[in-house]
This record gives structure tokens, sequence and C-alpha cells, in this order.
């Protein structure tokens, strides 16, 4: 299969404050968030990135889409190496994530036309895509209307929408439907379903399970910063359900009994 992502022993650590040591119930002033993790992605998959809360998903992304450095490691996307070339791999890549944080004052209709200029998009190609994707999600009707004013469901239509405005290879999701309703999370998950069918290669990191099962080709699953195992479903499960699966693999790293 054809790798058009690889990351390479990504380390990452971040300095603790006082607060911070006290939330983390740690003397340690240093975390370490990812320790020495390595995968790649195929073209024409979806991948998930799964674990608990803190196991270093979220970081793992934001150095994938050069967000932050990481302290070790490389991640190449078609070649292109993210820390000596981050410009040329963010154009390749779109990320989603719950913590985009859309200005109030902006319509839908701006946010979109100023994101495809920054990435360069032709105008008359931008305007076909907009009015493809703010249709598909039923943004077309708010296209006016401020952020301020929109449902959680619809700012997340418009991140997504804002997010791929330059059609990349490469979309990144962290905890795509989290927080949205029934609906809403299930036109996200049937549009990256699509994005798979049109040969993109999708990246999810989730912390629940019947949604890995769901969307994912492979999965990767973190604990404590580190990929304790990565393959197809099936051999990640091994005849378990994933979820049995995850807790066996937990217990093990964490040292405890099944």
């Amino acid at each position: 299969m054809n790798e058009i992502l690889i990351a390479t022993n990504l380390k990452k650590t971040f300095k603790l404050s006082a607060k911070q040591q006290k939330i983390e119930k740690t003397t340690q002033k240093v975390k370490v968030a990812v320790d020495g993790l390595s995968f790649s992605a195929y073209r024409g998959e979806i991948f998930g990135l799964l674990g608990p809360n803190g196991a270093g998903k979220t970081t793992t992304l934001r150095m994938i889409a050069t967000l932050i450095r990481p302290d070790e490691g490389d991640v190449t996307v078609e070649g292109i190496s993210a820390v000596s070339n981050p410009s040329e791999v963010r154009g390749r890549i779109g990320f989603l994530t719950s913590e985009l944080k859309l200005e109030d004052f902006f319509t839908p209709n701006y946010l979109f036309d100023f994101f495809s200029e920054l990435h360069g998009v032709d105008p008359g190609v931008s305007a076909k895509r907009k009015a493809e994707l703010f249709s598909k999600f039923g943004i077309d009707r708010f296209a006016e209307v401020k952020v301020a004013n929109l449902s959680t469901g619809m700012k997340q239509k418009v991140s997504l929408v804002i997010s791929i405005v330059h059609d990349p290879d490469i979309i990144i999701f962290d905890e795509p439907t989290n927080g949205l309703d029934v609906i809403t999370a299930k036109t996200v998950t049937d549009y990256l379903l699509e994005l798979r069918e049109r040969g993109k290669t999708v990246i999810v990191s989730t912390h629940i399970f019947s949604l890995v099962e769901k969307l994912c080709d492979r999965v990767g699953i973190i604990i404590d910063g580190k990929m304790t195992v990565c393959d197809t479903l099936e051999n990640v499960c091994g005849g378990m359900t994933l979820e049995d699966r995850f807790f066996e693999l937990y217990s093990a790293a964490m040292g405890e009994e099944v």
C-alpha cells in the first residue's frame, strides 16, 4: 500500500507549572506527552488514533499539522518533512479540531473566502467548492449569519468546510463528533466515509470505540504517549471486541491485572 504520511519516533515534552503539577498530582516539572511514537497512514484509508484523554492523541495530531514542533522525530507527508518544510506540509493537509474557535462577528461566507485566499485557491474554484460544501452541510441558509448566532452543530460544520477549502489529500480530525447531536454527528461521519471513497486519507483521533469500528480501516492505540499496537481492526482485536482489547492493553500498560 502507498504510504502518504509517516510519523517516526515522535517525542514531545511540556514543562508543568505549579498549578499543572497539582492538577496532574505529580512533582515532576516535565510531562512527556508523546514518547517515541511511530505509525504510517496509507492513501485512501481512514486511520484511527484511539486512546483515553491525556494519552497524547491531540499532541500527535498537532505535530503532524505543524502546529507544534516535535522535540525528536519527524513526520513526512508525501515525502516532505514537517520539521524542515512545515509550510509546504501545511498546504497538503486539512486539520479540524474542536479547539478551533471561529470569530463571532464573521459569517460562514467571509470565513470560507478568507481561508480560500489564504491557501491560494483560485476564486472560481473556491466559489464552486463553497457552493457544493455549503449545500451538502446545509450552511447555505446561514451563509450570512454571524458565527455568534449559529448553533453548536452548525459551527462545527462551518469549521469542517473551512478546514478543507483547499481540497487537501490528507484530512485530520481531532474528536470529530465531540459535542455534536446525533444528526450532525452522522452528517460528519458520513462525509468522512465519502472522503475515503474519493481517495483521500483521513486520520481521526477519538476515545469512542464505536466510531473506530464504524469508520476505520486501521487503528493505532495510544496509551501514556506510546503506540501500543497499530494494525487493521481485525488484527488488533484478535477475535475480541475493540473495547475488551483496549482495556486488556491498557491494563498491561499500566501494570494492572486484567
